[in-house]
């Protein structure tokens, strides 16, 4: 086995290295990150580099393909680089699935970036994508080889029983979250609240509604990513308006663009808690502390080991 991660994801990769040495024991060989550099040209082009053999390994290359699009093309570079390089198995683990929201054609004219992304990948030389909480399941299948399709709910279903909270609802912020919520829901035995949300255009909600008993409720809003907040920020200003004593959010991915900072901040949410599949940015002057991050990276571990190993992944798992 050897781990190498590109320059999006080099902490995650840090961790998840540490973790799979916790995993293995003080008395095995420790696992290293990997020599992997990436040279730049002056005109924005580059080129991963491997600076050491591959050869006859079985290689996982570990990065989350959030925007700009250059983490993904890095990916596609990094996978090609170890296929030419006699690599016997290469895996990308891919911790946030960018495009993933392009699932599908929607109204006329448009791509389905998924599908594309799925077979860039293939293309490359992947033999396996690791990923976790793709926006849709369904991504799965566009694939042409083997998806170990982590779930975030194994960190979070257990840390939310771990708030204790006495009047514990669960919230989708959209119709589309329903499924979502009602895996949550069942797993810590409280009620459902629906949101309806109707959308003005992208990252525009023009209205929310709420389906189910507020009143007296603390609500958890869970749903697979945060990207500006601005249906996760409505969603709770119109649950507290209806009465709710508090509301907090779980997102899988937090990728918080535009003014997702600011709108948190100013937002009825108490605390927000993402994962670290997609590395905070740092933004001056901006208060980020109702935003909690619950690390992905053991989970990771242990099914990089088991993928490793040929062992089963699914008892790990909260489906």
């Amino acid at each position: 086995m050897q781990v190498f991660a590109c320059r999006a994801s080099k902490d995650f990769a840090c961790k998840v290295i540490d973790a799979l040495n916790k995993l293995n024991g003080e008395n095995a060989e420790k696992i290293v990150l990997g020599q992997l550099e990436c040279t730049p040209f002056s005109d924005g082009e580059f080129q991963p580099v491997f600076n050491e053999s591959v050869r006859g390994a079985t290689v996982f290359i570990i990065q989350s393909t959030c925007p700009p699009a250059d983490n993904l093309m890095e990916l596609l570079l990094t996978i090609d680089a170890a296929k030419r390089a006699s690599a016997d198995k290469v895996i990308a683990v891919i911790p946030y699935f960018g495009w993933a929201r392009q699932d599908r054609k929607d109204r006329p004219r448009v791509s389905i970036g998924a599908k594309l992304a799925a077979n860039l990948l293939h293309a490359a030389g992947a033999d396996r994508v690791m990923t976790c909480d793709l926006h849709a399941d369904q991504i799965q299948g566009f694939f042409d080889f083997p998806v170990d399709h982590l779930y975030a709910t194994t960190v979070f279903i257990p840390f939310i029983a771990s708030l204790n909270l006495e009047n514990l609802s669960i919230a989708a912020p959209d119709m589309g979250g329903a499924k979502r919520a009602q895996l949550y829901a069942k797993n810590l035995a409280c009620p459902v609240i629906i949101c309806h949300k109707s959308r003005a255009k992208a990252n525009v909600v023009a209205s929310i509604t709420a389906i189910g008993e507020v009143k007296g409720r603390d609500v958890i809003i869970v749903d697979d990513m945060i990207d500006t907040a601005g249906t996760l920020c409505k969603a709770a200003d119109v649950l507290m308006a209806m009465g709710a004593s508090s509301v907090r959010a779980c997102a899988t991915h937090g990728i918080l663009s535009g003014n997702a900072y600011k709108n948190i901040a100013a937002s009825a949410l108490k605390e927000v808690y993402i994962t670290d599949t997609i590395p905070l940015r740092s933004e001056e002057g901006v208060d980020t502390s109702k935003i909690k991050v619950i690390s992905m990276t053991d989970i990771f571990a242990k099914i990089i080991e088991r993928v490793y190993d040929n062992e089963p992944i699914s008892e790990v798992f909260i489906h």
